[in-house]
């Protein structure tokens, strides 16, 4: 089964959605049977390199709440993330551009196993919501590519150049063919679209979902091939 999966690493929901679905794809023993291929969204391309101020004033202002009323509802995502085990410092985030690291993952899914692509996602999605590091900062990401088993020599060339940014704009102009607006975006199988960080339970029953639509269509074909369809070809026709 492959999950398709759209997100920015200064998404809250995106690093919460992606726990939850690790943990349901984890308690139903399914490791060895999904496949995931990370997506690169940015949230806001346009954003700058540097940190510009904090988070609850920046919170306040795109939704336009009072400064108190955007300091509430950054606790009540992060009580979401800590209620999964993850220490969520939300409210202390450095937002910056977060390009170079979508850039860093496709390096990763280039040359490397899938074991070290799902353990940088995680290392970057830390870095910014655990240890509230800016992920524009190139000795952040050279650390983070580093730590999970990333040649250095190879990711500094990637920083210090546009590689793979063409393959950055490619999943976000097909997020935008799709119609996707917000993210996580998850689609099961290449069919099934799943828009948002659902619960836990939720994301076992989409995944209980595909596996029956997969063993239906396994039995569907052994029993078409157990009936030797009519056909003709080079080499004559079948016979009743």
């Amino acid at each position: 089964m492959t999950l398709t999966i759209w997100s920015d690493f200064a998404c809250p929901y995106c690093y919460i959605g992606e726990t939850r679905l690790q943990n349901a794809i984890r308690d139903l023993g399914l490791e060895d049977q999904v496949n995931i291929d990370f997506r690169a969204f940015e949230l806001n391309p346009d954003a700058p390199k540097e940190v510009e101020g904090p988070t609850p004033e920046r919170f306040a202002m795109k939704y336009r709440l009072p400064l108190e009323a955007a300091k509430e509802q950054i606790e009540q995502i992060s009580q979401l993330g800590r209620d999964l085990g993850i220490d969520f410092n939300y409210m202390t985030t450095q937002y910056s551009n977060t390009r170079d690291a979508h850039r860093l993952m496709k390096l990763a899914e280039a040359k490397y196993d899938r074991e070290t692509v799902g353990r940088l996602n995680e290392a970057l999605f830390q870095a910014y919501f655990v240890e509230n590091l800016v992920l524009a900062d190139h000795k952040v990401l050279l650390d983070k590519a580093v730590g999970v088993g990333m040649n250095e020599a190879e990711v500094k060339e990637v920083l210090e150049s546009d590689k793979y940014d063409d393959e950055v704009r490619f999943d976000e102009r097909e997020a935008m063919m799709r119609g996707v607006r917000g993210v996580p975006y998850i689609i099961f199988n290449g069919d099934f679209a799943v828009p948002g960080a659902m619960t836990e339970d939720g994301f076992k029953s989409a995944l209980r979902r595909e596996l029956k639509k997969q063993e239906e269509v396994a039995a569907s074909t052994d029993n078409t091939a157990a009936e030797r369809p009519h056909q003709c070809g080079p080499d004559g026709c079948q016979l009743l």
